[in-house]
Protein backbone atom coordinates (compact mmCIF):
# COMPACT_ATOMS: atom_id res chain seq x y z
CA UNK A 1 0.00 0.00 0.00
CA UNK A 2 2.82 2.42 0.79
CA UNK A 3 3.78 2.49 -2.87
CA UNK A 4 0.25 3.32 -3.98
CA UNK A 5 -0.76 6.21 -1.75
CA UNK A 6 2.31 8.34 -1.63
CA UNK A 7 1.83 10.72 1.32
CA UNK A 8 -0.65 8.69 3.36
CA UNK A 9 0.58 5.18 2.79
CA UNK A 10 1.59 4.71 6.44
CA UNK A 11 -2.06 4.96 7.51
CA UNK A 12 -2.72 1.61 5.81
CA UNK A 13 0.67 -0.12 6.05
CA UNK A 14 -0.15 -1.87 9.35
CA UNK A 15 -3.50 -3.12 8.08
CA UNK A 16 -1.93 -4.34 4.85
CA UNK A 17 0.96 -6.03 6.66
CA UNK A 18 -1.52 -8.03 8.75
CA UNK A 19 -3.82 -8.83 5.81
CA UNK A 20 -6.52 -6.64 7.30
CA UNK A 21 -7.60 -5.17 3.97
CA UNK A 22 -9.95 -7.11 1.72
CA UNK A 23 -9.83 -5.22 -1.52
CA UNK A 24 -11.72 -4.83 -4.77
CA UNK A 25 -11.39 -2.77 -7.94
CA UNK A 26 -14.38 -0.56 -8.76
CA UNK A 27 -14.31 0.37 -12.43
CA UNK A 28 -17.25 -1.07 -14.39
CA UNK A 29 -20.54 0.76 -13.99
CA UNK A 30 -24.12 -0.20 -14.72
CA UNK A 31 -24.07 1.99 -17.82
CA UNK A 32 -20.40 1.80 -18.89
CA UNK A 33 -17.79 -0.94 -19.15
CA UNK A 34 -15.05 -0.86 -21.78
CA UNK A 35 -15.42 2.89 -22.36
CA UNK A 36 -13.47 4.07 -19.31
CA UNK A 37 -13.63 7.67 -20.46
CA UNK A 38 -17.43 7.48 -20.21
CA UNK A 39 -17.55 6.53 -16.53
CA UNK A 40 -19.94 8.76 -14.57
CA UNK A 41 -18.77 8.40 -10.95
CA UNK A 42 -17.14 11.65 -9.85
CA UNK A 43 -14.39 12.58 -7.42
CA UNK A 44 -14.62 16.33 -6.84
CA UNK A 45 -11.72 18.01 -5.09
CA UNK A 46 -12.64 20.31 -2.17
CA UNK A 47 -9.68 22.66 -1.45
CA UNK A 48 -11.18 23.96 1.80
CA UNK A 49 -11.10 20.54 3.47
CA UNK A 50 -8.42 18.89 1.32
CA UNK A 51 -10.83 16.08 0.47
CA UNK A 52 -12.44 14.41 -2.52
CA UNK A 53 -16.20 14.10 -2.70
CA UNK A 54 -17.08 10.70 -4.22
CA UNK A 55 -20.52 10.68 -5.81
CA UNK A 56 -22.72 8.51 -8.04
CA UNK A 57 -24.84 11.12 -9.83
CA UNK A 58 -27.09 8.71 -11.76
CA UNK A 59 -28.44 5.18 -11.58
CA UNK A 60 -26.18 4.16 -14.46
CA UNK A 61 -23.14 5.41 -12.52
CA UNK A 62 -23.56 2.63 -9.94
CA UNK A 63 -20.48 0.43 -9.83
CA UNK A 64 -21.45 -3.03 -11.09
CA UNK A 65 -19.90 -6.49 -11.47
CA UNK A 66 -17.21 -5.68 -8.91
CA UNK A 67 -15.63 -8.88 -7.59
CA UNK A 68 -15.66 -9.25 -3.78
CA UNK A 69 -17.71 -6.08 -3.35
CA UNK A 70 -21.05 -7.77 -2.60
CA UNK A 71 -20.21 -8.94 0.90
CA UNK A 72 -16.47 -9.14 1.54
CA UNK A 73 -14.43 -6.10 0.51
CA UNK A 74 -13.48 -3.59 3.18
CA UNK A 75 -11.69 -1.20 0.82
CA UNK A 76 -11.51 -0.61 -2.90
CA UNK A 77 -9.59 1.18 -5.60
CA UNK A 78 -12.18 3.34 -7.35
CA UNK A 79 -12.06 4.59 -10.92
CA UNK A 80 -13.80 8.00 -11.06
CA UNK A 81 -13.74 11.24 -13.03
CA UNK A 82 -11.54 13.81 -11.33
CA UNK A 83 -13.42 17.10 -11.07
CA UNK A 84 -11.24 20.11 -10.28
CA UNK A 85 -12.37 23.39 -8.67
CA UNK A 86 -14.41 25.29 -11.21
CA UNK A 87 -15.89 22.10 -12.60
CA UNK A 88 -13.12 21.06 -15.00
CA UNK A 89 -13.20 17.33 -15.81
CA UNK A 90 -9.65 15.88 -15.74
CA UNK A 91 -10.78 12.41 -16.79
CA UNK A 92 -10.73 9.08 -14.95
CA UNK A 93 -8.31 8.61 -12.05
CA UNK A 94 -7.88 6.13 -9.21
CA UNK A 95 -8.86 6.65 -5.58
CA UNK A 96 -8.52 4.46 -2.49
CA UNK A 97 -11.87 4.24 -0.68
CA UNK A 98 -12.84 2.53 2.56
CA UNK A 99 -16.18 0.79 2.11
CA UNK A 100 -16.97 -0.95 5.40
CA UNK A 101 -16.38 -0.34 9.10
CA UNK A 102 -13.37 -2.30 10.35
CA UNK A 103 -15.09 -3.03 13.69
CA UNK A 104 -18.42 -4.44 12.54
CA UNK A 105 -18.06 -4.79 8.71
CA UNK A 106 -21.10 -2.56 8.13
CA UNK A 107 -21.17 -0.25 5.10
CA UNK A 108 -19.98 3.26 5.87
CA UNK A 109 -22.43 6.19 5.72
CA UNK A 110 -23.26 7.31 2.20
CA UNK A 111 -22.43 3.94 0.61
CA UNK A 112 -25.05 1.55 -0.72
CA UNK A 113 -23.70 -1.83 -1.81
CA UNK A 114 -24.71 -5.46 -2.27
CA UNK A 115 -24.51 -8.53 -4.50
CA UNK A 116 -25.75 -8.32 -8.11
CA UNK A 117 -27.09 -11.88 -8.09
CA UNK A 118 -26.24 -15.18 -9.81
CA UNK A 119 -24.22 -15.32 -13.02
CA UNK A 120 -25.03 -17.24 -16.20
CA UNK A 121 -24.61 -21.04 -16.01
CA UNK A 122 -23.70 -20.66 -12.30
CA UNK A 123 -20.26 -19.42 -13.34
CA UNK A 124 -18.08 -17.88 -10.64
CA UNK A 125 -20.73 -18.89 -8.12
CA UNK A 126 -18.46 -18.37 -5.06
CA UNK A 127 -17.59 -14.79 -6.09
CA UNK A 128 -19.74 -12.02 -4.63
CA UNK A 129 -19.80 -9.69 -7.62
CA UNK A 130 -21.38 -6.55 -6.28
CA UNK A 131 -22.74 -3.07 -6.88
CA UNK A 132 -22.11 0.22 -5.08
CA UNK A 133 -23.43 3.77 -5.13
CA UNK A 134 -21.83 6.72 -3.35
CA UNK A 135 -23.77 9.65 -1.93
CA UNK A 136 -21.20 12.43 -1.49
CA UNK A 137 -18.71 10.29 0.42
CA UNK A 138 -15.64 12.27 1.54
CA UNK A 139 -12.14 10.79 1.44
CA UNK A 140 -8.78 12.47 2.28
CA UNK A 141 -6.78 14.08 -0.52
CA UNK A 142 -3.98 11.58 0.12
CA UNK A 143 -6.28 8.77 -1.01
CA UNK A 144 -5.79 9.68 -4.64
CA UNK A 145 -3.30 7.27 -6.21
CA UNK A 146 -0.88 9.98 -7.21
CA UNK A 147 2.42 8.43 -8.20
CA UNK A 148 2.20 9.95 -11.69
CA UNK A 149 -0.72 12.38 -11.62
CA UNK A 150 -2.08 14.46 -8.77
CA UNK A 151 -3.74 17.59 -7.48
CA UNK A 152 -2.00 20.38 -5.59
CA UNK A 153 -3.50 21.66 -2.31
CA UNK A 154 -4.80 24.64 -4.31
CA UNK A 155 -6.60 22.35 -6.77
CA UNK A 156 -4.24 22.56 -9.74
CA UNK A 157 -3.83 19.41 -11.79
CA UNK A 158 -0.42 17.70 -12.04
CA UNK A 159 -0.30 15.89 -15.37
CA UNK A 160 1.24 12.40 -15.76
CA UNK A 161 4.10 11.83 -18.23
CA UNK A 162 1.68 9.87 -20.45
CA UNK A 163 -2.10 10.19 -20.75
CA UNK A 164 -2.58 6.44 -20.25
CA UNK A 165 -0.24 5.87 -17.30
CA UNK A 166 -3.13 4.43 -15.29
CA UNK A 167 -3.31 1.54 -17.75
CA UNK A 168 -0.23 -0.11 -16.20
CA UNK A 169 -2.19 -2.23 -13.74
CA UNK A 170 -4.71 -3.24 -16.38
CA UNK A 171 -1.92 -4.35 -18.72
CA UNK A 172 -0.39 -6.48 -15.97
CA UNK A 173 -3.73 -8.22 -15.47
CA UNK A 174 -4.06 -8.85 -19.21
CA UNK A 175 -0.58 -10.40 -19.30
CA UNK A 176 -1.70 -12.78 -16.57
CA UNK A 177 -4.85 -13.62 -18.50
CA UNK A 178 -2.76 -15.16 -21.30
CA UNK A 179 -1.25 -17.64 -18.82
CA UNK A 180 -4.66 -18.20 -17.25
CA UNK A 181 -6.19 -18.95 -20.65
CA UNK A 182 -3.43 -21.48 -21.30
CA UNK A 183 -3.87 -23.06 -17.88
CA UNK A 184 -7.62 -23.49 -18.15
CA UNK A 185 -7.22 -24.92 -21.66
CA UNK A 186 -4.65 -27.32 -20.18
CA UNK A 187 -7.16 -28.51 -17.59
CA UNK A 188 -9.92 -29.08 -20.14
CA UNK A 189 -7.70 -30.88 -22.64
CA UNK A 190 -6.14 -33.08 -19.94
CA UNK A 191 -9.62 -34.30 -18.99
CA UNK A 192 -10.67 -34.81 -22.63
CA UNK A 193 -7.48 -36.64 -23.67
CA UNK A 194 -7.63 -38.98 -20.67
CA UNK A 195 -11.29 -39.77 -21.15
CA UNK A 196 -11.17 -40.28 -24.94
CA UNK A 197 -8.17 -42.57 -24.42
CA UNK A 198 -10.14 -44.77 -22.01
CA UNK A 199 -13.43 -44.54 -23.86
CA UNK A 200 -13.92 -47.18 -26.57
CA UNK A 201 -16.68 -46.99 -29.13
CA UNK A 202 -17.51 -48.26 -32.60
CA UNK A 203 -15.10 -50.26 -34.74
CA UNK A 204 -13.50 -53.41 -33.30
CA UNK A 205 -9.87 -54.31 -33.83
CA UNK A 206 -8.15 -57.70 -34.12
CA UNK A 207 -8.09 -57.88 -30.31
CA UNK A 208 -11.87 -57.74 -30.22
CA UNK A 209 -11.89 -54.41 -28.42
CA UNK A 210 -13.70 -51.37 -29.67
CA UNK A 211 -11.55 -48.52 -30.92
CA UNK A 212 -10.32 -45.79 -28.56
CA UNK A 213 -12.30 -42.64 -29.29
CA UNK A 214 -9.13 -40.53 -29.38
CA UNK A 215 -7.75 -42.54 -32.32
CA UNK A 216 -10.58 -41.49 -34.65
CA UNK A 217 -9.35 -38.69 -36.96
CA UNK A 218 -12.52 -36.70 -36.25
CA UNK A 219 -11.52 -36.67 -32.56
CA UNK A 220 -7.76 -36.15 -32.59
CA UNK A 221 -8.12 -33.56 -35.37
CA UNK A 222 -10.10 -31.46 -32.90
CA UNK A 223 -8.20 -32.18 -29.68
CA UNK A 224 -4.49 -32.31 -30.47
CA UNK A 225 -4.20 -28.66 -31.62
CA UNK A 226 -5.72 -27.68 -28.27
CA UNK A 227 -2.70 -29.21 -26.51
CA UNK A 228 -0.47 -26.92 -28.58
CA UNK A 229 -2.60 -23.89 -27.68
CA UNK A 230 -2.13 -24.60 -23.98
CA UNK A 231 1.65 -24.92 -24.26
CA UNK A 232 2.05 -21.81 -26.41
CA UNK A 233 -0.16 -19.59 -24.24
CA UNK A 234 1.45 -20.69 -20.97
CA UNK A 235 5.02 -20.25 -22.22
CA UNK A 236 4.38 -16.96 -24.02
CA UNK A 237 2.45 -15.71 -21.00
CA UNK A 238 5.41 -16.39 -18.75
CA UNK A 239 7.73 -14.50 -21.08
CA UNK A 240 5.26 -11.61 -21.18
CA UNK A 241 5.13 -11.37 -17.41
CA UNK A 242 8.92 -11.35 -17.25
CA UNK A 243 9.01 -8.61 -19.89
CA UNK A 244 6.34 -6.73 -17.99
CA UNK A 245 8.54 -6.66 -14.89
CA UNK A 246 11.25 -4.84 -16.86
CA UNK A 247 8.63 -2.61 -18.45
CA UNK A 248 7.18 -1.70 -15.02
CA UNK A 249 10.61 -0.68 -13.80
CA UNK A 250 11.01 1.66 -16.76
CA UNK A 251 7.50 3.00 -16.26
CA UNK A 252 8.23 3.72 -12.60
CA UNK A 253 11.19 5.81 -13.77
CA UNK A 254 8.90 7.82 -16.05
CA UNK A 255 9.86 6.05 -19.29
CA UNK A 256 6.62 5.62 -21.26
CA UNK A 257 8.17 4.74 -24.63
CA UNK A 258 6.88 1.15 -24.52
CA UNK A 259 3.39 1.92 -23.21
CA UNK A 260 1.71 2.07 -26.62
CA UNK A 261 3.40 -1.10 -27.81
CA UNK A 262 2.52 -3.05 -24.66
CA UNK A 263 -1.07 -1.85 -24.86
CA UNK A 264 -1.41 -3.07 -28.46
CA UNK A 265 0.29 -6.42 -27.79
CA UNK A 266 -1.75 -7.21 -24.69
CA UNK A 267 -5.03 -6.01 -26.20
CA UNK A 268 -4.57 -8.46 -29.06
CA UNK A 269 -3.35 -11.31 -26.88
CA UNK A 270 -6.10 -10.91 -24.29
CA UNK A 271 -8.74 -10.98 -27.00
CA UNK A 272 -7.17 -13.89 -28.86
CA UNK A 273 -6.30 -16.08 -25.87
CA UNK A 274 -9.66 -15.76 -24.12
CA UNK A 275 -11.65 -16.32 -27.32
CA UNK A 276 -9.55 -19.38 -28.07
CA UNK A 277 -9.86 -20.75 -24.55
CA UNK A 278 -13.65 -20.57 -24.53
CA UNK A 279 -13.85 -22.30 -27.92
CA UNK A 280 -11.30 -24.96 -26.91
CA UNK A 281 -13.08 -25.83 -23.67
CA UNK A 282 -16.36 -26.36 -25.54
CA UNK A 283 -14.58 -28.44 -28.18
CA UNK A 284 -13.06 -30.59 -25.43
CA UNK A 285 -16.45 -31.06 -23.78
CA UNK A 286 -18.18 -32.06 -27.00
CA UNK A 287 -15.45 -34.58 -27.83
CA UNK A 288 -16.44 -36.48 -24.68
CA UNK A 289 -19.96 -37.23 -25.88
CA UNK A 290 -22.89 -37.39 -23.49
CA UNK A 291 -20.77 -37.82 -20.36
CA UNK A 292 -19.05 -34.53 -21.13
CA UNK A 293 -22.31 -32.77 -20.31
CA UNK A 294 -22.29 -34.14 -16.76
CA UNK A 295 -21.19 -31.73 -14.07
CA UNK A 296 -19.01 -34.58 -12.79
CA UNK A 297 -16.94 -34.34 -16.00
CA UNK A 298 -15.62 -31.02 -14.71
CA UNK A 299 -15.42 -29.33 -18.11
CA UNK A 300 -18.78 -27.56 -18.01
CA UNK A 301 -17.73 -25.61 -14.93
CA UNK A 302 -14.52 -24.57 -16.68
CA UNK A 303 -16.61 -23.22 -19.53
CA UNK A 304 -19.01 -21.38 -17.24
CA UNK A 305 -16.11 -19.70 -15.45
CA UNK A 306 -14.19 -18.91 -18.65
CA UNK A 307 -16.90 -17.57 -20.91
CA UNK A 308 -16.98 -14.25 -19.06
CA UNK A 309 -13.28 -13.69 -19.83
CA UNK A 310 -14.11 -12.49 -23.34
CA UNK A 311 -15.85 -9.53 -21.71
CA UNK A 312 -14.06 -8.56 -18.49
CA UNK A 313 -10.78 -6.61 -18.54
CA UNK A 314 -11.73 -5.27 -21.96
CA UNK A 315 -14.48 -6.55 -24.27
CA UNK A 316 -12.73 -8.48 -27.02
CA UNK A 317 -14.25 -6.75 -30.04
CA UNK A 318 -13.39 -3.39 -28.48
CA UNK A 319 -9.81 -4.55 -27.90
CA UNK A 320 -9.58 -5.65 -31.54
CA UNK A 321 -10.10 -2.03 -32.54
CA UNK A 322 -7.19 -1.01 -30.29
CA UNK A 323 -4.94 -3.41 -32.20
CA UNK A 324 -6.12 -2.07 -35.56
CA UNK A 325 -5.51 1.49 -34.41
CA UNK A 326 -1.92 0.59 -33.43
CA UNK A 327 -1.32 -1.16 -36.75
CA UNK A 328 -2.56 1.82 -38.76
CA UNK A 329 -0.38 4.14 -36.71
CA UNK A 330 2.67 1.93 -37.31
CA UNK A 331 1.95 1.93 -41.03
CA UNK A 332 1.69 5.71 -41.15
CA UNK A 333 5.07 6.08 -39.43
CA UNK A 334 6.72 3.91 -42.10
CA UNK A 335 9.98 3.92 -40.18
CA UNK A 336 12.49 1.28 -39.25
CA UNK A 337 11.88 2.13 -35.61
CA UNK A 338 8.21 1.11 -35.57
CA UNK A 339 7.18 -1.08 -32.61
CA UNK A 340 8.62 -4.60 -32.55
CA UNK A 341 5.16 -6.13 -32.31
CA UNK A 342 4.51 -4.97 -35.88
CA UNK A 343 7.93 -5.38 -37.49
CA UNK A 344 6.38 -7.85 -39.90
CA UNK A 345 4.37 -5.01 -41.44
CA UNK A 346 7.57 -3.99 -43.23
CA UNK A 347 7.91 -7.34 -45.03
CA UNK A 348 8.07 -6.86 -48.80
CA UNK A 349 8.18 -10.43 -50.12
CA UNK A 350 6.24 -13.59 -49.29
CA UNK A 351 8.08 -16.77 -48.29
CA UNK A 352 8.94 -19.23 -51.06
CA UNK A 353 6.56 -22.18 -50.85
CA UNK A 354 7.54 -25.73 -51.80
CA UNK A 355 6.29 -29.23 -50.92
CA UNK A 356 8.67 -29.15 -47.95
CA UNK A 357 7.34 -25.84 -46.61
CA UNK A 358 4.63 -27.46 -44.48
CA UNK A 359 7.24 -29.29 -42.41
CA UNK A 360 9.31 -26.15 -41.87
CA UNK A 361 8.27 -24.00 -38.87
CA UNK A 362 10.24 -20.99 -40.13
CA UNK A 363 8.33 -20.92 -43.41
CA UNK A 364 5.01 -21.15 -41.56
CA UNK A 365 6.03 -18.31 -39.24
CA UNK A 366 6.92 -16.13 -42.23
CA UNK A 367 3.62 -17.05 -43.85
CA UNK A 368 1.67 -15.83 -40.81
CA UNK A 369 3.73 -12.62 -40.75
CA UNK A 370 3.15 -12.06 -44.45
CA UNK A 371 -0.61 -12.59 -44.08
CA UNK A 372 -0.71 -9.83 -41.42
CA UNK A 373 1.36 -7.47 -43.59
CA UNK A 374 -0.79 -7.99 -46.68
CA UNK A 375 -4.01 -7.73 -44.67
CA UNK A 376 -2.92 -4.45 -43.09
CA UNK A 377 -2.22 -2.99 -46.56
CA UNK A 378 -5.55 -4.12 -47.96
CA UNK A 379 -8.13 -3.20 -45.35
CA UNK A 380 -11.64 -3.45 -46.75
CA UNK A 381 -13.70 -0.76 -45.02
CA UNK A 382 -16.90 -2.39 -46.32
CA UNK A 383 -16.10 -5.54 -44.31
CA UNK A 384 -17.94 -5.18 -40.98
CA UNK A 385 -15.69 -7.83 -39.43
CA UNK A 386 -12.38 -6.41 -40.65
CA UNK A 387 -11.22 -5.25 -37.20
CA UNK A 388 -11.69 -8.72 -35.76
CA UNK A 389 -9.95 -10.46 -38.64
CA UNK A 390 -7.04 -8.02 -38.77
CA UNK A 391 -6.56 -8.23 -35.01
CA UNK A 392 -6.42 -12.03 -35.25
CA UNK A 393 -3.94 -11.83 -38.15
CA UNK A 394 -1.64 -9.44 -36.30
CA UNK A 395 -1.83 -11.34 -33.02
CA UNK A 396 -1.21 -14.69 -34.69
CA UNK A 397 1.82 -13.17 -36.42
CA UNK A 398 3.11 -11.89 -33.07
CA UNK A 399 2.60 -15.31 -31.46
CA UNK A 400 4.36 -16.99 -34.38
CA UNK A 401 7.40 -14.79 -33.78
CA UNK A 402 7.38 -15.88 -30.12
CA UNK A 403 7.15 -19.52 -31.25
CA UNK A 404 10.31 -18.91 -33.27
CA UNK A 405 12.05 -18.00 -30.01
CA UNK A 406 10.53 -20.96 -28.15
CA UNK A 407 11.95 -23.32 -30.78
CA UNK A 408 15.43 -22.13 -29.84
CA UNK A 409 15.04 -22.79 -26.12
CA UNK A 410 14.01 -26.46 -25.97
CA UNK A 411 16.87 -28.92 -25.48
CA UNK A 412 14.88 -31.64 -23.70
CA UNK A 413 12.42 -33.45 -25.98
CA UNK A 414 13.38 -30.98 -28.70
CA UNK A 415 12.00 -33.13 -31.53
CA UNK A 416 8.63 -33.56 -29.84
CA UNK A 417 8.35 -29.88 -29.00
CA UNK A 418 9.23 -28.95 -32.58
CA UNK A 419 6.38 -31.19 -33.76
CA UNK A 420 4.02 -29.61 -31.21
CA UNK A 421 4.87 -26.10 -32.41
CA UNK A 422 4.55 -27.27 -36.01
CA UNK A 423 1.07 -28.51 -35.14
CA UNK A 424 0.27 -25.12 -33.63
CA UNK A 425 1.44 -23.23 -36.72
CA UNK A 426 -0.28 -25.56 -39.21
CA UNK A 427 -3.59 -25.57 -37.33
CA UNK A 428 -3.45 -21.77 -36.98
CA UNK A 429 -3.00 -21.34 -40.73
CA UNK A 430 -5.65 -23.97 -41.49
CA UNK A 431 -8.19 -22.17 -39.30
CA UNK A 432 -7.73 -18.97 -41.32
CA UNK A 433 -7.50 -20.42 -44.82
CA UNK A 434 -10.31 -18.13 -45.94
CA UNK A 435 -8.12 -15.06 -45.40
CA UNK A 436 -5.05 -16.65 -46.99
CA UNK A 437 -7.06 -17.56 -50.09
CA UNK A 438 -8.90 -14.24 -50.28
CA UNK A 439 -5.65 -12.28 -50.06
CA UNK A 440 -4.08 -14.41 -52.78
CA UNK A 441 -1.32 -15.70 -50.49
CA UNK A 442 -2.28 -19.36 -50.88
CA UNK A 443 -3.99 -21.39 -53.60
CA UNK A 444 -6.52 -24.24 -53.18
CA UNK A 445 -3.72 -26.76 -53.78
CA UNK A 446 -1.87 -25.32 -50.79
CA UNK A 447 -4.94 -25.87 -48.62
CA UNK A 448 -4.89 -29.58 -49.46
CA UNK A 449 -1.17 -29.82 -48.68
CA UNK A 450 -1.63 -28.03 -45.35
CA UNK A 451 -4.38 -30.41 -44.26
CA UNK A 452 -2.30 -33.40 -45.32
CA UNK A 453 0.66 -32.12 -43.28
CA UNK A 454 -1.64 -31.37 -40.35
CA UNK A 455 -2.95 -34.93 -40.30
CA UNK A 456 0.56 -36.37 -40.55
CA UNK A 457 2.04 -34.41 -37.64
CA UNK A 458 -1.07 -35.10 -35.56
CA UNK A 459 -1.26 -38.83 -36.21
CA UNK A 460 2.44 -39.71 -36.36
CA UNK A 461 4.11 -37.31 -33.91
CA UNK A 462 1.58 -36.00 -31.39
CA UNK A 463 -1.12 -38.66 -30.99
CA UNK A 464 1.25 -41.26 -29.44
CA UNK A 465 2.47 -38.61 -27.00
CA UNK A 466 -0.91 -37.06 -26.12
CA UNK A 467 -1.10 -38.60 -22.64
CA UNK A 468 2.47 -37.65 -21.82
CA UNK A 469 2.03 -34.09 -23.06
CA UNK A 470 -1.08 -33.56 -20.94
CA UNK A 471 0.29 -35.36 -17.87
CA UNK A 472 3.24 -32.96 -18.08
CA UNK A 473 0.93 -30.11 -17.07
CA UNK A 474 1.02 -31.69 -13.63
CA UNK A 475 -2.64 -31.39 -12.66
CA UNK A 476 -3.68 -33.43 -9.66
CA UNK A 477 -7.05 -35.19 -9.53
CA UNK A 478 -8.10 -32.69 -6.88
CA UNK A 479 -7.29 -29.75 -9.16
CA UNK A 480 -9.09 -31.23 -12.16
CA UNK A 481 -12.13 -32.23 -10.04
CA UNK A 482 -13.29 -34.55 -12.82
CA UNK A 483 -14.55 -38.10 -12.69
CA UNK A 484 -13.62 -38.48 -16.36
CA UNK A 485 -10.12 -37.07 -16.02
CA UNK A 486 -8.78 -39.18 -13.17
CA UNK A 487 -5.09 -40.04 -13.47
CA UNK A 488 -5.53 -43.80 -13.00
CA UNK A 489 -7.98 -44.04 -15.91
CA UNK A 490 -10.78 -45.61 -13.82
CA UNK A 491 -13.28 -43.12 -15.19
CA UNK A 492 -16.40 -45.29 -15.01
CA UNK A 493 -15.74 -46.26 -11.40
CA UNK A 494 -15.14 -42.60 -10.51
CA UNK A 495 -18.34 -41.51 -12.25
CA UNK A 496 -20.31 -44.27 -10.50
CA UNK A 497 -19.01 -43.20 -7.08
CA UNK A 498 -19.80 -39.54 -7.76
CA UNK A 499 -23.34 -40.51 -8.73
CA UNK A 500 -23.81 -42.59 -5.59
CA UNK A 501 -22.85 -39.60 -3.45
CA UNK A 502 -25.31 -37.30 -5.22
CA UNK A 503 -27.68 -35.84 -2.54
CA UNK A 504 -30.72 -36.62 -4.67
CA UNK A 505 -29.89 -40.31 -4.31
CA UNK A 506 -29.59 -40.16 -0.53
CA UNK A 507 -31.91 -39.35 2.32
CA UNK A 508 -35.64 -39.66 2.71
CA UNK A 509 -37.63 -39.92 -0.52
CA UNK A 510 -40.86 -37.91 -0.70
CA UNK A 511 -41.44 -38.41 -4.43
CA UNK A 512 -44.13 -41.05 -3.97
CA UNK A 513 -46.12 -38.77 -1.69
CA UNK A 514 -46.22 -36.21 -4.49
CA UNK A 515 -46.85 -38.64 -7.33
CA UNK A 516 -49.73 -40.47 -5.65
CA UNK A 517 -51.66 -37.19 -5.58
CA UNK A 518 -51.17 -36.53 -9.28
CA UNK A 519 -54.33 -38.40 -10.45
CA UNK A 520 -56.35 -36.59 -7.79
CA UNK A 521 -54.96 -33.24 -8.92
CA UNK A 522 -55.85 -33.87 -12.55
CA UNK A 523 -59.25 -35.29 -11.61
CA UNK A 524 -60.26 -32.12 -9.81
CA UNK A 525 -59.42 -29.83 -12.77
Amino acid sequence: MSGLIRPGGSRYSSLAAHYGIFGCYLQTELGHGSNVAGLETTATFIPDTQEFDIHSPTLTSAKWWIGALGRIATHGVLQAKLILPGGKDAGPHLFFVQLRDMNNHQLLPGITAGDIGPKAMAGYAPVDNGYARFDHVRIPKDNMLSKFAGVTPEGKYVRPPHAKMNYGGMLYIRAGMVIHAGSIIARAITIAIRYTTVRRQGDKGPDGLERQVLTYPSTYYRLLPIISHAYVFILIGRDLQNSFAAYSKRLAEGDTSLLGEMHAILSGLKSYATTTSVADIETARRSMGGHGYSAFAGVGKLYADSVASVTYEGENYVLDKQVVRAVLKAQQQQSTTSPSFSEFLRLQQPPLLTHASWQNPETLILLLEWRAAVFARNINEEDAGVARRLSIAVTEAFIAVQVRELLKTHTVNASLMKSLYLLYLLSTIESSLGDFLELGILRPLHAKEIRKALRKVSEVDILPEAIGLTDAFGWSDWELDSALGVYDGRVYEALWERTKSEPLNNGEDHVYEVLRNVPHIWHTR
